[in-house]
């Protein structure tokens, strides 16, 4: 005999927001943050923010995110003011992608 399956979207939604779901991604941004502290430029001996940007890599989670408020969440996120530039680069200075390169790389 076949088994049978229905589901619930109450208990899916309570899975998405369920402690283990945020603990996991929580887990899994420290090791995103991970690599990208590993791979983020330094700057040189005249920088005056030599180590700054490497070091303003932070993660959080939540238990209602996303568009629709309804899953766990969690963020890497950088909070220079000049983290855009690094990430995106300028008319003078090259893209280096440092967040898009660590979460390609799945934090390992």
């Amino acid at each position: 005999m076949a088994a049978r399956f229905k589901m619930s979207r109450k208990g899916v939604g309570e899975l998405l927001r369920s402690p283990g779901v945020q603990a996991d991604l929580l887990r899994r941004a420290e090791l995103i943050k991970a690599a990208a502290v590993a791979i983020a430029p330094v700057g040189g001996p005249g920088d005056p923010h030599a180590g700054a940007y490497k070091d303003s890599f932070k993660t959080s989670s939540r238990k209602r995110g996303g568009r629709r408020k309804d899953r766990a969440t969690a963020t890497v996120t950088n909070t220079s003011y000049y983290a855009r530039w690094v990430e995106w680069g300028t008319e003078r200075v090259p893209a280096h992608h440092v967040l898009l390169r660590a979460a390609e790389s799945g934090g390992g």
